[in-house]
């Protein structure tokens, strides 16, 4: 029997549930990853209420690396011994192991847990190269991963009771998606305290003490650049020729390491550029992008003139939600924002703010146009009224774009 009480009021993301269903009680491991409070934790308690729902004698065993009532639980051989002691052997043990990355040696113990049948393992963790490396390595294909994201703005307006309006999307585009704040007043000062203190964490904890960094100020500049820069191209070498500008000096490669250690704990998306006519990905050049709206608001503040930014990390976020690989698109001269791959098929997806003069139209239409394949192209933008299509190319305004399935 479960031995800890479960949250009241689960709201549902049917979206991830979907996915997990048809793995419950197979022997593969389900890994839950993504950026801390994206609500990793309330997915397992979905699962554990849909087990528990069929079986309300199921053998529920869940450690929370967070509670300090699994302190004792460091190293892999600890994590094993705890679960023998609580596994049954009549009926399936459902295993249930929040941040995972906190045990040393883990994935030691999740491969000897895997390989006995009458197991069921759900992991959560907020490492990307840790699970989706070590992890899968050790387990040579008998894990499911599933990345949790921030609210989708259907999930948004779902979670707030709220109805699709404009001012609605800005709340949105402000203060981003962390679950959590269903629980506060949608208010700039408290929100935004809210979120300053997960990103303290995120990048103390995640960050700072797991790579064992010393130069915190340049970290924390690097974020601040990066906020201010969302969606542009920059190579490790540009950043670093840049803060050396302001007075800031790191070899390039030390910069390369930073940003990696950001996306691994899922600050940011570090997305590559991709060569559409020679179908190959460069070497150099990213854009970056925020997991979270407002948590990039909390730390560089929000700005009205930062709408196109904003609008641009939101529907790439769009994007990975409906589970698209997402890069960067150049051909030749001309950038494309999105090239947005799912199941072999390619969506080619710009993102313009407005499309209120020629000049715009022709940029954001005409790159799209030189791409001769036949895959859908479109573009998203701010404009509920305006222009439906151009030249065959249909214009999406942002809240269908974000509310409609792909």
């Amino acid at each position: 029997m479960a031995t800890f009480q479960l949250p009241l009021n689960i709201v549902q993301r049917e979206a991830y549930i979907s996915r997990v269903k048809p793995f419950i009680g197979k022997s593969v491991a389900k890994v839950f990853t993504g950026q801390r409070r994206v609500g990793k934790s309330y997915m397992l308690f979905q699962i554990i209420q849909l087990i528990l729902d069929k079986d309300p004698g199921a053998n529920i065993i869940y450690i929370n690396k967070e509670d300090i009532a699994f302190d004792k639980i460091k190293t892999a051989a600890d994590l094993n011994d705890y679960i023998l002691r609580k596994a049954s052997q009549q009926k399936k043990n459902y295993i249930f192991i929040d941040e995972i990355q906190e045990i040393t040696g883990f994935e030691k113990a999740v491969r000897s847990l895997i390989l006995n049948e009458n197991n069921d393992v759900y992991i959560t963790g907020s490492n990307a190269k840790l699970l989706s490396g070590e992890l899968a390595t050790f387990l040579a294909g008998r894990t499911i991963e599933i990345n949790v994201y921030s609210l989708s703005y259907a999930e948004f307006l779902s979670f707030h009771k709220l109805t699709d309006t404009d001012r609605n999307l800005l709340k949105y585009f402000k203060y981003g998606g962390l679950p959590y704040l269903i629980n506060l007043s949608l208010r700039d000062d408290i929100v935004f305290e809210y979120l300053k203190n997960i990103y303290t964490t995120i990048v103390f904890r995640d960050v700072i003490a797991r790579y064992n960094l010393r130069n915190i100020n340049f970290l924390e500049r690097l974020v601040k650049f990066l906020a201010d820069n969302t969606g542009s191209i920059f190579s490790a070498k540009s950043i670093s020729d840049f803060l050396k500008s302001q007075k800031i000096n790191l070899a390039h490669n030390q910069v390369q390491a930073y940003t990696d250690y950001l996306t691994n704990a899922f600050l940011i998306h570090k997305v590559s550029r991709y060569d559409i006519k020679g179908k190959r990905i460069f070497e150099t050049g990213e854009k970056y992008y925020f997991e979270n709206s407002g948590l990039r608001n909390a730390i560089v503040g929000y700005k009205p003139g930062d709408k196109a930014k904003l609008l641009e990390n939101i529907v790439y976020n769009q994007l990975l939600f409906k589970g698209y690989e997402v890069k960067t698109g150049q051909l030749e001269t001309e950038e494309i924002d999105f090239v947005a791959t799912k199941n072999n098929e390619t969506t080619y997806v710009q993102v313009s703010l407005t499309l209120d003069n020629q000049k715009t139209i022709d940029r954001e239409f005409e790159n799209l146009l030189k791409i001769k394949d036949n895959y859908p192209k479109m573009v998203v933008t701010m404009e509920e009224q305006g222009i439906n299509t151009y030249k065959g190319i249909p214009v999406i305004p942002v809240r269908e774009f974000l509310l409609e399935s792909l």
